[in-house]
């Protein structure tokens, strides 16, 4: 038997073989600072998880959901306004979706046929490109670099590749870089989907999420964005339900019901217990969000204010749950680095190649601990000589 050739786009999860190597490193007694993936370690608003109880309880519950219910949907518009300031979200606008890296398998899917080309940023969550590649379209990266404080340069875009292209994928706050998006680049975003055809695809998982200033708002409350575009809205990082996948596309309507298509085909709907879980984190309080929004910022500045000290370049980090950070002395490979990390001082971090070309020279740190661990973590840096 021959398995699939499109398996062989793909290479081993690196996520996976860190935490491989370091259960390694803990089963020899060494002490280990995991900043490799972003899973938070907040706990959920209990009225959340009540709710997910509550429905749990009902055996009506555990029957095949088939769609988002009236309050789901209903939930979300009303999240939009109250949230972001953005009205006239209907429910035709709005699907449900196991995550947003489901969920984005789905859209890419729906809007090209193999050999098509799309546009994605690079260095950038590798599903972004996985997706792109899953749907048999041809990822032409576009660079977030140093020089434009890691934000997209659309104009650096060749026209004919722009032309070319079925969707162009931009998230932020991003993942792994750290950059917070503004009405400029939103602006010039959208005026650059116009002219070239393009359908815009908005990560927006971490709004709750920005240092330094106001929180981030959403793509859809920019003037025209509505006709080019939809946005994933994740309540992963902003309540803490990373394992429950509750994410939903929101936006323009004939992609959110090709998207909800494609997904019928393989799926049953959410979980009503789930559904009751979102609708709460939807409809409840969200002055906790903001605490935990300045405890994240707390976290930041332990980690960057230490790494500094060291003598490292001082980190990007304006927004999201990472930290950015260019290598320490002249080193140039990130996976090198990382595995020097991990032996030298039992920091887990995860190398910035795994994000793209771009990302090399960088590693991404995650802001997983609080900050007296992360004033250890530096410590551990500084004692093992990095």
């Amino acid at each position: 038997m021959e398995l699939s050739r499109r398996l062989d786009a793909f290479e081993d999860e690196v996520f996976a073989a860190l935490n491989v190597r370091r259960r390694e490193l803990e089963a020899r007694g060494r002490r280990v600072w995991d900043l490799s993936v972003g899973t938070p370690d907040f706990a959920p608003p209990q009225h959340v998880i009540d709710a997910l109880v509550r429905s749990a309880s009902d055996p009506a519950s555990w029957r095949y959901a088939l769609r988002d219910t009236d309050e789901l949907t209903g939930a979300v518009c009303a999240y939009y306004e109250r949230r972001f300031g953005v009205g006239g979200i209907t429910p035709d606008m709005v699907a449900s979706c196991r995550g947003t890296q489901e969920g984005l398998g789905y859209v890419c899917a729906a809007l090209c046929d193999p050999g098509d080309v799309a546009l994605v940023p690079d260095p950038c969550y590798p599903v972004f490109r996985n997706a792109t590649m899953l749907a048999g379209a041809r990822p032409h990266y576009y660079p977030l670099t140093a020089a434009h404080g890691f934000l997209p340069c659309f104009s650096e875009i060749p026209d004919d590749v722009a032309d070319a292209a079925r969707y162009l994928i931009v998230s932020l706050p991003a993942n792994p870089v750290g950059s917070v998006g503004t009405p400029e680049v939103y602006e010039e975003l959208i005026a650059f989907a116009r002219a070239h055809d393009l359908v815009v695809i908005h990560d927006n998982a971490y709004s709750d999420i920005v240092f330094d200033g106001p929180a981030a708002g959403s793509f859809l409350a920019y003037p025209g964005a509505l006709e080019v575009g939809v946005e994933f809205l994740s309540l992963s990082k902003s309540f803490n339900v990373t394992g429950a996948r509750l994410s939903f596309l929101v936006g323009r309507p004939d992609v959110v019901a090709a998207a909800k298509k494609l997904r019928g085909q393989v799926d049953f709907g959410m979980f009503h217990p789930e559904q009751a879980a979102a609708v709460a984190a939807l409809t409840g309080p969200l002055e906790p969000v903001e605490a935990q929004r300045l405890a994240y910022q707390e976290r930041r500045d332990a980690l960057c204010d230490g790494l500094a000290s060291l003598g490292w370049e001082r980190p990007n980090a304006h927004g999201s749950m990472f930290v950015w950070a260019r290598l320490p002395g002249g080193r140039e490979d990130s996976v090198a680095f990382a595995a020097e990390l991990m032996e030298g001082a039992g920091v887990i971090v995860t190398p910035g190649a795994s994000f793209g070309p771009a990302g090399e020279g960088y590693v991404r740190m995650a802001l997983v601990l609080p900050p007296e661990d992360l004033r250890q973590v530096v410590a551990a840096i500084g004692a093992a000589g990095i």
